[in-house]
């Protein structure tokens, strides 16, 4: 069977030592084990192996990953939103989600023009919608394409971009989207505003609005995505299969967009 012709665009960010890409407590690091010392690890496992009997004197290099499953271009699963949904049944980890979810025609919505802490409404949703003359279809994949997307890497990437609440997610899974995403650090509008609002009103319930709402419908929800500016609103397919980690809340994922060819 001959595969369709398509153009590829990577959405996925690369994941590196850098310090801006996550708080603190939860950066990623790498440590790179460069070929010397993999010669080293090779003639510890070869008694008699001298370095002079290797290719160039070379072993292999390698990397050493201290990470969580939320660094990178990741998807969330329902168990990371809570350990069971709203009818008492046990939430679906990332090895559980259901594959057919991760290859599905995309739509991206532009909310470029949102100012950073800003929490999207279904209207807002609706109204973007109108705007590309989309009507959404069950398991289609919504990206969000915000202002955080062109800050990525950068000072202050945290606190960019727009946000996506309880309201606008139950909006979306009730027309049967089940998988989301955004080039944002989170679903959620970033903590910085979020804390803000909490200090002021005292509400819990807008904690993590938009995953909790996954209680309630499970979904997977992609984080960190990256090039959504270049995508066209519709008319494309995405590919985002995450990871398997037993039992985990997230996996990290290769986010790719299937386009046309260009000279369709």
């Amino acid at each position: 069977m001959k595969l369709p012709r398509f153009r590829t665009l990577d959405l996925s960010v690369t994941l590196s030592n850098n310090q801006w890409s996550d708080p603190p407590p939860l950066l990623p690091r790498i440590d790179y084990r460069d070929h010397a010392f993999g010669a080293a690890e090779l003639m510890g496992m070869f008694p008699g192996l001298r370095r002079e009997d290797l290719a160039n004197g070379e072993g292999i290099g390698s990397e050493h990953l201290s990470v969580t499953a939320h660094n990178g271009t990741h998807m969330d699963a329902p168990w990371h939103y809570g350990a069971t949904m709203s009818d008492g049944s046990r939430a679906m980890t990332i090895d559980e989600l259901p594959l057919e979810w991760c290859l599905q025609p995309g739509v991206k919505l532009d909310f470029r023009g949102k100012p950073d802490g800003h929490v999207v409404t279904a209207a807002e949703v609706e109204a973007e919608l109108a705007r590309i003359d989309h009507a959404l279809q069950p398991l289609e994949i919504v990206v969000m394409n915000t202002s955080a997307g062109a800050r990525y890497g950068q000072q202050g990437y945290l606190d960019s971009g727009c946000g996506f609440g309880r309201e606008t997610t139950l909006f979306l899974l009730e027309q049967g989207v089940r998988i989301v995403g955004t080039d944002a650090w989170s679903w959620d509008a970033p903590f910085s505003f979020t804390r803000k609002r909490f200090e002021r009103d005292g509400d819990p319930s807008i904690i993590w609005e938009g995953h909790i709402a996954g209680r309630e419908i499970g979904y997977g929800q992609m984080e960190k995505l990256a090039n959504l500016d270049r995508l066209p609103p519709h008319g494309f397919w995405i590919s985002c299969f995450p990871y398997k980690i037993a039992g985990g809340s997230a996996g990290f994922t290769r986010a790719v967009a299937l386009l046309p060819p260009d000279d369709d």
